[in-house]
């Protein structure tokens, strides 16, 4: 499978975006990005995908339609999953996500695997926090998460 890689600028700096045929395998900041030209031609699913973050980061969209096609351990990929159903602008913990995932003691787990997540905005991680409401990692970094939770119109003191 060929993998398609493009590059976009947003108010939180330049992303990376990679896809194959079948949807967005991954998204990278700057600073994590991994090295590797651009794929020439075009990809219908990083067309669609610069679409819908342009329009996020507009406050235009709330919910992402583009195809994902992720790869990681059935546990991660019930993580991944179950974040897809955090509402726009709404936080939960890393225990509230174990408990949907009928997994109850694993919220340290549940941290692992939200951390690996391969598409984050569009699998939208940075709506996970601690259970006593404070800030827990993010793999843009806390600034990033903090200025994403705004842009959803949640204050963050």
């Amino acid at each position: 499978m060929t993998v398609a890689r493009a590059l976009l600028t947003t108010p939180l700096g330049t992303l990376t975006l990679e896809a194959n045929e079948q949807g967005l395998t991954g998204l990278q900041f700057a600073h994590r990005q991994k090295m590797g030209a651009n794929s020439p031609g075009s990809n219908p699913i990083l067309t669609l995908a610069k679409r819908e973050l342009n329009a996020y980061f507009a406050q235009r969209l709330t919910r992402f339609t583009v195809p994902l096609d992720w790869r990681g351990t059935p546990f991660q990929e019930s993580v991944w999953e179950a974040l897809l159903d955090i509402p726009f602008g709404e936080t939960v913990s890393y225990g509230e996500i174990a408990r949907a995932i009928d997994r109850p003691q694993s919220a340290r787990p549940v941290g692992g695997a939200v951390g690996r997540n391969p598409l984050p905005i569009i699998v939208p991680c940075h709506r996970v926090i601690g259970s006593d409401q404070t800030l827990t990692g993010f793999t843009g970094g806390l600034n990033i998460k903090v200025a994403l939770l705004e842009l959803e119109g949640r204050r963050i003191d």
